[in-house]
């Protein structure tokens, strides 16, 4: 694609999502983000316009953390926004925004572990995981498993502390564990603020059970 066309449809497609926060200047921070992070993951197909619709995320995640210091909801989301931005970006380019991500829900889990049902120990077990091990990255699967089930702990219903502790096990190769992981992510309640997350979520969860299941 020309990259003068390439730049407009990313500022284009970037100005509609900004639109698409419904009162984003009086919403409580945490909804803006949370929305805003559903669009650009699940909404935006094209590689180089996602990794900018992070980048924005970022920047304004960043903005509300240091008006709101004390907030660490908004240290959770950064992280999970970096995470996300590593994920787009993929390579050895992206681990210096999985290890800020790490720094920063290590800092909340020290402080306020509880944060948004243990959101700390679900992100960071994933990255544990997810991460490649030395001398590349900090990939562990012992600290894995001991960071998803701090989170299913906390959050035993939660459809992403059992999605995620279902996807290590299908890592582990223990498929059949899996199932009853990805089962009880599948009839977690809802989350009325956040329909499209869990609409896309319910979508792999069902992808992953009909492959186990075959």
């Amino acid at each position: 694609m020309n990259n003068s066309i390439l730049t407009c449809f990313t500022t284009m497609t970037l100005s509609m999502l900004a639109a698409s926060s419904v009162n984003a200047a009086t919403m409580d921070p945490l909804r803006s983000i949370q929305h805003r992070w559903a669009q650009c993951q699940y909404k935006i197909k094209d590689s180089d316009t996602q990794e900018a619709c992070f980048e924005h995320l970022i920047k304004d995640n960043q903005q509300a953390t240091a008006q709101a210091p004390q907030r660490s909801d908004l240290k959770v989301w950064l992280a999970i926004n970096n995470a996300s931005l590593a994920g787009a970006k993929g390579g050895l380019g992206a681990l210096s925004y999985v290890k800020k991500a790490k720094a920063l829900l290590e800092e909340v889990i020290k402080t306020d572990p509880t944060t948004l049902n243990g959101s700390a120990y679900t992100t960071l077990g994933s990255l544990y995981y997810k991460v490649p091990g030395w001398p590349i990255g900090f990939g562990d699967d012992d600290m894995a498993e001991t960071m998803l089930k701090k989170a299913l702990a906390i959050n035993p219903q939660g459809i992403d502390p059992n999605y995620f502790y279902g996807d290590f096990l299908v890592d582990q190769g223990k498929d059949q564990q899996a199932i009853a992981y990805f089962k009880r992510a599948q009839q977690a309640p809802a989350r009325a603020d956040r329909p499209l997350a869990d609409q896309e979520r319910q979508k792999e969860i069902s992808k992953k059970l009909k492959q186990l299941e075959q």
